[in-house]
């Protein structure tokens, strides 16, 4: 079955997808990208996620390239064509092809967009043994909170988890807390029974699975705290783990091979991914 891309107006083999060379976004990471996740055909929080896209242009004064509604139904054709059931939708917009300036372009240019699909394992309420996490000091730039395709610190603290044998990197910053993932936002469960994750400001995206999980743990009656928390803390902490629309709520048995807690997955993360799979499920159906 042949793979489908969307670039700038047209449906076209996901083999020869392609942008012009002069994309701002592919010379000067000049745009933004935002993640849906899918699960039995429907989106998992979808305006949501189109809601902190159009933040981002706002904060890069990028303008919309379609219409919103319009987003919406190349979003549903595109998982049509490719029979999208279980996977993401990534979506990316740059200010558009000019030619290489650092400023932004003096003459209008139409905003690129760029949307593909990618089938991935339906998760489950099971998490599995937990995953292992390493440290890597926090060098991204101020603004953290935009979701712009200027990734390249993400890419080396991920790339160096990966050596070390560890599934993700938790960034740290000079006072020595832990920020968040290099994809994934970071939770800490203390000893007293707190629910902990740093505060949304901009040092740290505001992810989606993190606002519904959020949502989630009050309707639980957990203890729940948005404060900063060292690396320290977290490897103390009794439980730990990780939220992103691709890994829904994983938990964390080892930061930089020191066990969290009994080294094995708690129940406060079980219990969540198991309340975050079942509002999952309920997501957007695509008509």
């Amino acid at each position: 079955m042949a793979r489908y891309a969307y670039v700038n107006g047209r449906y076209v083999d996901h083999r020869h997808a392609s942008v012009h060379i002069e994309d701002r976004g592919y010379q000067l990471a000049d745009g933004v990208y935002e993640v849906v996740g899918i699960r039995d055909g429907k989106l998992i929080d979808e305006t949501l996620h189109i809601d902190r896209l159009d933040r981002s242009l706002k904060e890069l004064r990028i303008g919309w390239p379609v219409a919103r509604s319009t987003l919406g139904f190349i979003i549903r054709e595109l998982m049509r064509r490719n029979n999208l059931r279980d996977g993401l939708v990534y979506m990316q917009v740059t200010r558009g092809v000019a030619r290489r300036d650092h400023a932004f372009p003096t003459t209008p240019v139409t905003p690129a967009l760029v949307i593909t699909t990618k089938n991935t394992k339906r998760l489950d309420a099971d998490p599995g043994p937990g995953i292992a996490i390493k440290s890597h000091p926090d060098i991204r730039w101020e603004r953290c909170d935009i979701k712009t395709v200027a990734l390249l610190p993400n890419v080396l603290a991920k790339q160096a988890a990966r050596e070390s044998g560890a599934y993700e990197a938790w960034l740290v910053d000079d006072k020595g807390c832990v920020t968040e993932g290099a994809s994934t936002n970071a939770w800490i469960v203390t000893n007293d029974g707190e629910l902990v994750t740093r505060q949304t400001d901009n040092g740290i995206l505001a992810g989606i699975t993190r606002h519904s999980l959020k949502t989630l743990a009050n309707s639980m009656q957990l203890k729940f705290v948005e404060r900063p928390f060292t690396l320290a803390e977290a490897k103390k902490a009794k439980e730990a783990f990780i939220t992103s629309a691709t890994s829904f709520v994983t938990p964390v048995v080892k930061i930089d091979g020191e066990a969290v807690g009994d080294g094995k997955v708690g129940p406060t993360a079980r219990r969540l991914r198991e309340e975050y799979v079942r509002f999952a499920s309920q997501g957007e159906a695509v008509t």
